[in-house]
């Protein structure tokens, strides 16, 4: 086999483990599903832009971590490509396809990795690292940027106000609060797509179990407290209340913490207070015209990282090392 044979079958697991650590698996089949979920979804919702996007934002912030010789077992596990697939998926959502939007989304992608060691550096003294705030951060700015920069074409941000429009209503009916909740797993990668939500919990049982059972009770929990508090219908039953929670769960129930009760307590609080970060965030970045995207669920992993509580008898968490383990079912 031949050296260019041999560097193929490094970088494409590697593409692929950057798909799965957004949800902290670093497994090529976990990532393969999530793609396979992102590209159905993205093509029943008339928007295949996304998921070609997904693979363009991957592969420019995987490129990143070559050209600057980041440590090769980053690359490795996908760690790289995480928050670049993410602008991949974002970018194209808000958007229109320009070549300007095209060169940004590389752009974009290509500086999480950076920013990514950046943040890391910063946060290391408390033993928390950027989770997915590299995308969070960089995409605000270059949305924001989109107001006066028309080359960047906005097609799907919200308009800047200072009130949210009227509610309107939704089907409760279980089968509606079923679809609800699998978008809610879908809407991670920004794909209104319960199918999609489908392929995402499979992909997460791949590798783990319990990674598959928290982004399950996430959603669930985010979206019966949206319902409870009466949160905009066309909010939760687009799954948009959801996505973050599902993060939340998966870092605080099976990846920073090992699976117990007292973790499971732990991580139910923070899946509920992650919704509550999420309204106020929505009603925080409404006079901007600009998502929330991940940022709920990076505040509120903090917040529930920081006091580094120790949830079983032996290890104490050393949470700025862990994003993006391979977790295995436990």
């Amino acid at each position: 086999m031949d050296s260019s044979n041999k560097s193929l079958l490094k970088v494409v697991p590697s593409l692929l483990k950057g798909a799965g650590q957004v949800m902290f698996q670093g497994s090529a089949w976990t990532g393969l599903l999530f793609l396979i979920g992102i590209f159905w979804g993205s093509y029943e919702c008339h928007a295949p832009l996304v998921a070609w996007g997904a693979v363009v934002g991957v592969a420019a912030s995987t490129l990143a971590g070559y050209l600057v010789g980041l440590p090769d077992a980053d690359g490795e596990d996908g760690l790289w490509g995480f928050n670049g697939i993410l602008v991949g998926c974002a970018f194209p959502t808000f958007l229109g396809s320009t070549w300007q939007m095209w060169v940004a989304l590389v752009i974009c992608a290509m500086a999480t990795t950076w920013v990514r060691t950046g943040f890391n550096n910063v946060m290391a003294p408390w033993k928390v690292n950027s989770l997915t705030f590299p995308f969070v951060f960089l995409t605000w700015l270059f949305l924001l940027s989109a107001r006066v920069l028309p080359g960047l074409d906005v097609v799907s941000l919200s308009v800047p106000a200072l009130t949210e429009p009227a509610a309107t209503s939704a089907d409760l009916s279980f089968g509606s609060l079923v679809i609800y909740w699998l978008k809610g797993v879908s809407q991670v990668f920004l794909v209104n797509a319960w199918v999609t939500g489908v392929f995402f919990l499979v992909g997460l049982a791949v590798c783990s179990v319990w990674a598959a059972v928290w982004a399950a009770i996430g959603s669930a929990i985010a979206l019966a407290v949206s319902i409870a508090f009466h949160c905009d219908p066309a909010t939760y039953s687009a799954g948009l209340m959801g996505f973050s929670p599902v993060l939340t769960g998966i870092a605080l129930g099976c990846t920073f913490y090992k699976p117990n009760l007292r973790s499971a307590i732990w991580c139910i609080m923070g899946i509920i207070v992650t919704v509550f970060i999420q309204a106020g965030m929505d009603a925080l970045v409404l006079p901007y015209g600009i998502p929330t995207l991940t940022g709920p669920f990076c505040i509120a992993t903090w917040l529930f990282l920081l006091p580094c509580f120790k949830m079983d008898p032996i290890e104490k968490p050393d949470h700025s090392q862990w994003h993006g383990k391979t977790q295995t079912t436990k």
